[in-house]
């Protein structure tokens, strides 16, 4: 088998740097301002990358009883970038916290327990680093649209909490519409798998070498190991979000309701 990435040596990587020197020349030449935000993103990329190798091969040779902090280390830093970017739903960090755990825990126990992936490192932090990227992505819409709407529903909402529902049964039809802005990336990106681009898990094995039907066994796991840990995150992530923009009495909270119309 033709391995592709035991071929590339840090000359190559050098030589790839080419292809970001012609995106900064172009941005300056078309006077988009993106010069720097290329290469600082490009230098965080090479740092970042280099030191998570550095720990991984460490984790890989023989350190297997470091796999949950490895995965806790990533959760964590989900849980800070989801919190940041919900930041106008009070707890935004407790939610995302706990819909990422949940989606995490939840989505690879399954796959762990039910053995179709080895309880190995090298399986079990690949695959764990996917569900929680993707659950930290749809934690975050989930947390924005909710927010987003229930503010801009307010009256609405108000209504409804006047005939007596309860906080729950008002937010029901912005709770379904943020679930499904959630789940609807991830469920566009399996209709098409295959068919507008190669993924990550099928790529990387067809350039490791192996056989095409061996990755696409294991891209079918991935994308539906994807589609149920963003439903855990989704569903977990509206849940605490409604409660969070309410009241213990069922009412929106100030800061929902002093948005203007």
């Amino acid at each position: 088998m033709n391995d592709l990435s035991g071929r590339i040596s840090w000359a190559d990587v050098a030589l790839a740097l080419l292809l970001v020197i012609v995106a900064m020349v172009i941005s300056r030449v078309r006077r988009t301002g993106l010069e720097s935000d290329i290469a600082v993103a490009s230098v965080r990329a090479f740092a970042q990358l280099l030191a998570v190798g550095f720990v991984l091969d460490f984790v890989f040779d023989g350190k297997a009883a470091l796999t949950p902090v490895v995965l806790a280390v990533m959760v964590g830093t989900a849980t800070l970038t989801s919190g940041r970017r919900g930041k106008r739903v009070p707890g935004a960090y407790l939610v995302a916290a706990i819909s990422i755990s949940a989606a995490a825990g939840g989505t690879l126990g399954v796959l762990l327990l039910l053995r179709i992936v080895p309880a190995v490192p090298r399986a079990a932090i690949p695959l764990g680093s996917m569900i929680i990227s993707n659950a930290m992505n749809t934690t975050s819409l989930v947390m924005g649209r909710l927010r987003d709407d229930l503010a801009a529903h307010r009256r609405e909402v108000e209504a409804h909490l006047s005939l007596g529902q309860t906080s729950t049964e008002a937010a029901a039809s912005w709770h379904r519409r943020a679930v499904r802005s959630g789940m609807l990336p991830i469920i566009d990106q399996t209709k098409v798998v295959g068919l507008v681009a190669l993924p990550g898990a099928m790529t990387g094995m067809l350039l490791a070498g192996a056989s095409a039907s061996s990755a696409i066994r294991l891209q079918m796991v991935v994308m539906y190991m994807l589609v149920g840990g963003g439903a855990f995150a989704a569903l977990v992530a509206g849940r605490l979000t409604t409660s969070r923009l309410f009241t213990a009495d069922h009412q929106l909270i100030r800061s929902v309701r002093r948005v203007a119309d």
